[in-house]
């Protein structure tokens, strides 16, 4: 039998777990054109991977501080870790923002676009099956199997639908640091299922933010890197906005997977390339990105993944 967890929350119920996923995954594919417009507002180049990984690091940094000083205000007390509290910290620093991004914004500049979108949407598939096989959090089903595919090919489907670049090609220091990348995006999502259910997960996501933006800022200035904003209105505004996206989505989806199983919130997220190609297309203009149909059937192709990972167990 599946391994169910019994939480009687709004985000324990079918409607909060929909609500509270596509919000995130909502969250998360703004972050697509958003990056793209932080580089040019900050003049980082395509192979400047110190000044983005301090871009990454300012970002995370700021989403740590948003989150234990919202929380901390809103709660009426300090948002401060115990010891018991430290080891989890540094567990998610480093996977679910150190190793992750450091993999991403070094793979990326070596990577084809599209097989880099393919490959970081396969995270959500790596997390149903380490739950199942490394973490013994939950049994693999075969509707889980199924519905990843069938969500995994609607990904697919929604990158090779445009008139982009669309080959396929493999590099250690590309698509082989993507493929890092996804692995330990993965493992970190294992991680909060596990530590949210002894630690509270806000206080988790607001000092590991922390943990590893400092990290990651610290790696980039020591690589070289800085950010030399163009037009500092408008880039710091963006740099805010990011460091809010990353604060309220993990948070929220930390919440999530602390009142589900991985399996039917980590399917969600193949809704988050369909998410960030629609916005790609409204504010860069990328309208010849995705082919429109495409992104309907992806669409329908990743809808239909959700039910069927989401569907109660016949008797």
């Amino acid at each position: 039998m599946t391994r169910e967890r019994t939480d009687k929350s709004f985000l324990g119920t079918l409607p909060g777990l929909i609500l509270g996923c596509l919000i995130s995954c909502g969250l998360w594919g703004s972050a697509y054109p958003c990056v793209k417009i932080g580089y040019e507002l900050f003049g980082i180049t395509g192979s400047d991977v110190a000044s983005r990984l301090v871009f990454a690091g300012t970002r995370f940094t700021i989403a740590g501080i948003m989150v234990v000083v919202g929380v901390s205000i809103a709660q009426r007390r300090a948002l401060l870790p115990a010891k018991r509290d430290l080891g989890a910290i540094g567990i998610l620093a480093l996977f679910q923002t150190v190793l992750q991004y450091f993999f991403f914004y070094g793979g990326l500049s070596h990577a084809a676009g599209v097989t880099s979108s393919i490959i970081g949407a396969a995270a959500y598939f790596f997390a149903i099956l380490f739950a199942a096989l490394i973490f013994k959090t939950e049994n693999l089903t075969r509707k889980a199997v199924i519905g990843c595919t069938i969500g995994f090919a609607g990904v697919v489907l929604v990158n090779l639908g445009g008139s982009g670049d669309a080959a396929f090609s493999f590099a250690l220091d590309g698509e082989g640091f993507i493929l890092l990348s996804s692995v330990a995006g993965a493992i970190s999502t294992c991680f909060i299922a596990v530590l949210g259910r002894t630690h509270d997960s806000v206080l988790l996501s607001g000092w590991q933010f922390v943990t590893g933006g400092v990290v990651l800022l610290g790696c980039g200035l020591a690589m070289g890197g800085s950010l030399c904003p163009v037009s500092p209105g408008p880039a710091f505004t963006l740099i805010l906005y990011m460091g809010f996206i990353s604060a309220m989505a993990y948070t929220l989806w930390s919440r999530l997977l602390a009142a589900n199983p991985v399996s039917r919130v980590s399917i969600f997220g193949f809704m988050t390339p369909v998410f960030g190609a629609a916005m790609s297309a409204v504010l860069l203009g990328e309208t010849d990105a995705v082919n429109p149909w495409f992104a309907l059937i992806a669409l329908a192709l990743v809808s239909a993944g959700i039910v069927i990972v989401n569907r109660p167990n016949s008797q």
